[in-house]
């Protein structure tokens, strides 16, 4: 019997021997192709999101890396360091942490800036509003070089637009000792001045992104950091008691020029540029020309020696006034009798040093000028020092007062290191601030050895001879010998009798001198101690005294044993 279809009449048909789930199978492929089709679309979808999640937690979050890829950071310099003669750190690089902002993620502009403004006191509060403001930067420089204890208190602000990154800053151990010599950097560790400058100008930096140090050896500087220290605390005190308003001292080698101390006070910090531009703290040791008064003398004295002029028993009657183009030169203090050259020199004869002037003319006096260098500009590693000053006419009153100090002024470390070549054998020397290598004299003659001696003899007069003007500088055991000078300070039209530089230029031991030093006081004050005198005799003499006294030993100079 065969299957088929039965009809019944009002019955709808059916089929037979058919499971019910063969008619809902009959439609599978379709309904599956769209089951599929749906699962991928939202799997796509769910991708998409995710991706989408993920890119915007990236530009809300980047790390410091892409950062530092799409912010326009300057490029810092790596320096070497620099160290004293005995290898004590003068100067070093150190990273630091510096702050920046993200403004397209700020959320309160005006709270963020009241919130740095509590941390930094001196934030530029309107500047930053303005570069915040634009949400389109993604990089805006607020500090840079903090210190890690300032840092920490901006991090603990917490907020997430703020962060760090680590650049190279200047560091120097000793603060603001040596600060004119030392000199500064910029905000990108370039050197702007000093010794700083010089690594810049022989190329001994070098360009780098971050805080990556310098691989270079350090730079020995001819600075005892130890000598520098006694130097600096005795100027202070020379200041303090004879209350002037600046001073300068330089400590070098005789033989070599090196210079083992050097200051200017009031001093600068290098890391303080604001100070370099104080005109009350300009550099009075190397970076301007002074006249230092009766210290001239010397050369004077010098010249006439050399010359075959005069000896150390040449006989000048000073008790006559000396008549030139008019003008009369005559002594405060005239003695009854001739005086000796070496005389002339201990009792800072005006008339006497005129004499010898007089006697070998201007032409002469020029050129002895120029072999002691205090006519011409000199630079050092810390920079130029400014020329000599000197009347362009060379009259007989020009010669002569000029033989005492009055009408030239030169830095006072170009004096010092002229008064090397008259206690050292005749040798010239330029004063330098890093170490010879190896150390070397100089073999440029300007002197005879005989003169040499002969100025050692009777700059150790000045300091012993009963009369002389530099006694107060004398400290047992130590053989100091030197020149005084007072000058006054000039003004428009003339010069201010009641302002001075009282300067005393020094040597030891005179024995065979191994150090020069030249100690300047500018407008120091009578007082009860000098009897109301603002000469150098009074003031600077002294603090020469006890400057050598303290820096002798530093120096391996001591006293013989009794």
């Amino acid at each position: 019997m065969s299957h088929g279809i039965i009809i019944t009449p009002g019955l709808a048909p059916r089929a037979l021997n058919v499971p019910p789930v063969a008619a809902h199978d009959a439609g599978f492929p379709h309904l599956a192709r769209r089951r599929a089709q749906l699962a991928i679309a939202a799997t796509i979808v769910a991708f998409l999101g995710i991706a989408g999640q993920l890119t915007r937690l990236a530009l809300l979050g980047q790390d410091r890396q892409t950062v530092s890829i799409s912010a326009p950071l300057a490029t810092g310099f790596a320096r070497p360091d620099i160290v004293d003669r005995n290898g004590r750190l003068i100067a070093a690089d150190v990273a630091m942490p510096s702050l920046y902002a993200d403004p397209s993620i700020v959320i309160n502009r005006d709270e963020l800036v009241e919130k740095l403004a509590r941390v930094l006191p001196d934030l530029d509060t309107a500047a930053l509003r303005t570069s915040l403001a634009d949400r389109s930067k993604r990089f805006v420089w607020i500090r840079r070089g903090l210190s890690p204890a300032v840092a920490e208190q901006v991090f603990h602000l917490g907020e997430p637009s703020l962060d760090f990154r680590y650049e190279l800053r200047r560091s120097y151990p000793s603060g603001s000792r040596a600060g004119h010599l030392i000199g500064q950097v910029d905000i990108d560790n370039r050197g702007r001045s000093g010794l700083e400058r010089h690594l810049d100008d022989k190329g001994l930096v070098e360009p780098v992104h971050g805080a990556a140090p310098s691989s270079r050896p350090p730079v020995r500087a001819s600075l005892d950091i130890g000598v520098q220290h006694a130097l600096e605390d005795e100027l202070q005190a020379a200041m303090t008691r004879y209350r002037s308003q600046a001073a300068s001292a330089v400590v070098l080698d005789a033989a070599t020029g090196e210079v083992l101390a050097a200051a200017s006070l009031p001093g600068v910090d290098p890391l303080n540029a604001g100070e370099f531009l104080d005109p009350a703290r300009v550099d009075r040791l190397a970076g301007g020309s002074y006249e230092l008064g009766s210290i001239m003398k010397a050369f004077t004295v010098a010249m006439a020696v050399d010359a075959g002029q005069a000896g150390l028993e040449t006989r000048l009657d000073v008790s006559k006034p000396i008549e030139a183009d008019g003008y009369t030169i005559k002594e405060k203090h005239a003695p009854d009798a001739p005086l000796t050259l070496a005389e002339i020199l201990a009792r800072s004869s005006n008339v006497g040093v005129g004499i010898l002037a007089l006697q070998a003319g201007a032409e002469r006096q020029r050129a002895y000028f120029e072999r002691f260098g205090l006519s011409q500009e000199i630079t050092t590693e810390a920079g130029a020092v400014p020329a000599p000053r000197l009347p362009a006419r060379r009259g007989d009153i020009e010669t002569v007062t000029l033989s005492y100090g009055h009408g030239i002024a030169a830095a006072p470390l170009q004096v010092a290191a002229a008064m090397a070549a008259l206690v050292n054998g005749g040798l010239r020397v330029s004063p330098t601030f890093l170490m010879r290598q190896p150390a070397t004299t100089s073999s440029e003659r300007i002197l005879s050895p005989a003169t040499s001696e002969a100025m050692r003899v009777m700059l150790r007069g000045v300091v012993t001879d009963p009369h002389g003007t530099g006694r107060k500088a004398d400290v047992p055991g130590l053989d100091i010998g030197g020149k005084t000078g007072t000058a006054e300070m000039p003004k428009a039209g003339g010069y201010d009798k009641g302002k001075v530089i009282a300067s005393f230029l020094a040597a030891f031991p005179m024995s065979a001198p191994r150090y020069v030093t030249l100690l300047s006081l500018f407008e120091p004050q009578g007082t009860d101690e000098t009897k109301g005198e603002m000469t150098a005799y009074y003031n600077a003499a002294p603090a020469t005294g006890r400057l050598i006294s303290r820096i002798a030993p530093l120096l391996g100079v001591f006293p013989p044993r009794p």
